[in-house]
């Protein structure tokens, strides 16, 4: 009955004629308000059909999701019983269509829909530590997680394709089936960070071994120095190339995974200028080899993004500051990169290298008496570059950054007094200088 009433306005003008010529009793009116309101009259009248047609068409949109996830089910939905479940969406959307209180009561029922798709979809995911491991060939556990999140952006792109395709859409309909969507969309987010954050770290730790490298060499002293990347550098290349090929290409939402490698990408670019600020001792010949890797970085994470410059900041800050390596420590002070591209933190730390060995890097001396606040669990008189770097981590602040690095500057002057020396290294004024101009952008 409901649909007959709902499908067609000359329906619902034949319905009300029969109303008008029964008995109000006979159909459960109230003849003041029928004569008052008379189409509210009926509308409420219709209730109960319209109750148990949504019930109906709740079912008729639940039974195909059961029946493509049995239970102890292993693998997402083919493409054909997905296509079956986008038609149950698109024909239960087309026969309410005629009415907006309609569309909007069954709208409600496909984003239950869509919720229902996304848990039983997240129960076939793979949690074990096989789902993240980036050592060996795909796991059978991450083959189902792919074909999970495969199976989801299917979903998401056929129910956006089907909104999209409705005429005449009530914007609450809209509102409520993609607030479901984007729960499947964060359900792929939630698939896929086990295996990106296994990527991330391993990124960094194969970034941070650049300390285990000899930078202190001179140029050699004929012919143009023909200057290979570092050995790190290769095998940072050869992992994210296999890792892109072994793992993420099997993903079809390519747009949904440069999304996310995007990031490992800014990441990985951060962690090599920060630890390239660190080397030391670093020679001239030790600096041809580092700015070899600046450029070899771009290749390394090129296969993590669509185009290396659309990592915004992170890219400025690669190309700035490989120019930094060959100027005068007065020359990288004043370069309008400095504060601007790249912090004053990282170009400050970078001059430590400059400095004798007397003037320490912030990780290299004891700064309990000097920070208490900022390192109070410091035990030891000298972190490691990965303990310093997971410091930084954890302190984002530029201030309480340039706070440590004041700290280390601070324990320098106090070496250089208890011996009774007469003067400080040519860099420490210029270092000084940087960091009151830093200090004062803070403030």
């Amino acid at each position: 009955m409901y649909v007959c009433v709902m499908v067609s306005e000359s329906l619902e003008l034949e319905l009300w004629t029969s109303v008008r010529s029964q008995p109000f009793g006979c159909w459960g009116l109230n003849p003041g308000l029928l004569e008052e309101r008379p189409e509210k009259a009926l509308k409420d009248s219709l209730q109960p059909y319209e109750a148990a047609y949504l019930s109906k068409s709740l079912s008729r949109l639940f039974d195909p999701i059961n029946l493509v996830f049995p239970p102890g089910g292993r693998n997402p939905p083919s493409s054909d019983e997905l296509d079956g479940i986008i038609k149950t969406i698109t024909s239960e959307l087309n026969v309410a269509a005629v009415d907006a209180n309609l569309t909007l009561a069954v709208s409600k029922n496909v984003a239950k829909t869509i919720q229902l798709y996304g848990v039983k979809s997240e129960q076939l995911l793979s949690t074990q530590g096989d789902a993240s491991q980036v050592i060996g060939p795909l796991t059978e556990g991450q083959k189902r997680n792919v074909g999970v999140v495969n199976s989801l952006f299917k979903l998401h792109q056929a129910v956006t394709k089907v909104v999209a395709s409705q005429s005449a859409f009530p914007s609450a309909a809209e509102q409520t089936i993609m607030s479901a969507l984007k729960t499947v969309h964060a359900l792929m987010g939630n698939a896929i960070q086990p295996l990106l954050t296994s990527v991330a770290d391993a990124v960094e730790a194969i970034i941070i071994t650049m300390h285990q490298e000899d930078f202190s060499g001179s140029l050699p002293s004929s012919g143009k120095p023909d200057v290979p990347c570092s050995l790190y550098m290769k095998e940072l290349q050869g992992f994210i190339a296999r890792v892109m090929n072994d793992y993420f290409k099997h993903f079809e939402c390519l747009d949904f995974v440069f999304d996310n490698t995007e990031a490992i990408a800014q990441r990985a670019i951060e962690l090599f200028i920060r630890n390239a600020s660190l080397v030391r001792p670093l020679g001239e010949g030790g600096k041809m080899r580092l700015a070899t890797d600046f450029a070899q970085m771009e290749l390394a994470v090129g296969p993590l993004c669509r185009r290396v410059s659309d990592l915004g900041k992170s890219y400025r800050m690669l190309r700035s500051f490989r120019p930094l390596l060959f100027q005068t420590s007065e020359h990288v002070a004043d370069s309008p990169a400095v504060g601007d591209v790249i912090p004053f933190s990282i170009v400050i730390q970078f001059l430590f290298t400059r400095a004798p060995a007397e003037l320490k890097s912030p990780f290299q001396c004891l700064l309990k008496n000097v920070l208490s606040s900022l390192v109070a669990s410091l035990k030891r008189a000298e972190w490691s570059h990965a303990r310093f770097s997971q410091w930084l981590d954890d302190h984002p602040s530029e201030k309480d950054r340039l706070l440590l690095l004041r700290g280390a500057l601070e324990a320098y002057v106090q070496s250089v007094r208890s011996r009774e020396g007469k003067e400080f290294a040519p860099v420490y004024p210029i270092m000084v200088q940087l960091l009151q101009k830093a200090m004062s952008t803070l403030q």
